[in-house]
């Protein structure tokens, strides 16, 4: 039986999470995930529900994005097959290990992206591509590919990851990093991993149309703010998201 009230919330908490998420990038897990756990199910069923819900985040920012005209599809393959394998390793060894110890390491970490992008004023404000050189781009996709396995593998926070680097390694400006990750990481990273915890564990489909339904509202309007309001915002909620984040992954 479909409880109304526990829906109204799923749908609430999903809306905010991935707004915020779309604005800076990444980090939707730092409020859907543990919700799910609190609202009672197991970490493996809600880490496989998170992540078919989060698929809607990288649609409904996808729609918005599509129409700012700012992705080169050549370079989107690129991130999508570097990625996708690492994605469905982690997701494939995750529910058989522990993830405190890797949680925290991957807290510290996030922390530490938030701070050095505060501690770099004019980082990812304009677009200046680099390193699309056969050495640059193959150590860019290792990087990528490590980036999927944190993605499959663990809760929140990766695709921040991937929008750091992007701007950092391939010279892209904030705004066109976040297009990349919502639609990249958003749709077939986390399609990936759900397909995967969801062969090996369980999905809880009872909650499934509430999160869809706040992470398409929430990513749309999400991307829709990013895009109006440019890099210098994005730069900031991406920090403060990555600080929170890993607040959060830190302190359990």
């Amino acid at each position: 039986m479909i409880d109304i009230y526990e829906q109204l919330i799923l749908l609430v908490i999903s809306l905010l999470a991935n707004f915020f998420s779309a604005l800076a990038g990444g980090g939707a897990g730092l409020i859907q995930l543990p919700a799910l756990i609190f609202l009672g199910l197991p970490f493996g069923i809600a880490l496989a529900t998170h992540k078919v819900a989060s698929v809607a985040l990288g649609v409904g920012a996808t729609i918005r994005h599509l129409k700012s005209g700012r992705l080169e599809k050549w370079f989107a393959l690129y991130i999508l097959a570097t990625g996708l394998p690492g994605v469905v390793l982690g997701a494939s060894v995750i529910l058989q290990i522990p993830d405190r110890v890797a949680q925290v390491a991957l807290g510290l970490l996030t922390m530490g992206l938030g701070i050095y992008s505060y501690r770099s004023p004019e980082l990812g404000q304009t677009l200046q591509t680099k390193n699309r050189h056969r050495n640059g781009m193959i150590l860019g996709g290792i990087v990528i590919f490590a980036m999927g396995v944190l993605n499959g593998s663990l809760t929140s926070g990766t695709g921040l990851f991937v929008t750091l680097w992007l701007v950092r390694w391939f010279g892209l400006d904030y705004k066109t990093a976040v297009a990349y990750t919502l639609i990249l990481v958003g749709i077939f990273w986390n399609g990936g991993g759900a397909i995967t915890l969801g062969y090996l564990g369980e999905i809880y489909w009872l909650w499934i149309p509430a999160l869809i339904a706040g992470s398409l509202i929430g990513g749309y309007f999400g991307a829709h703010m990013a895009i109006i309001k440019g890099n210098r915002i994005i730069k900031m909620t991406y920090e403060v998201v990555s600080l929170l984040i890993g607040i959060k992954l830190i302190t359990g």
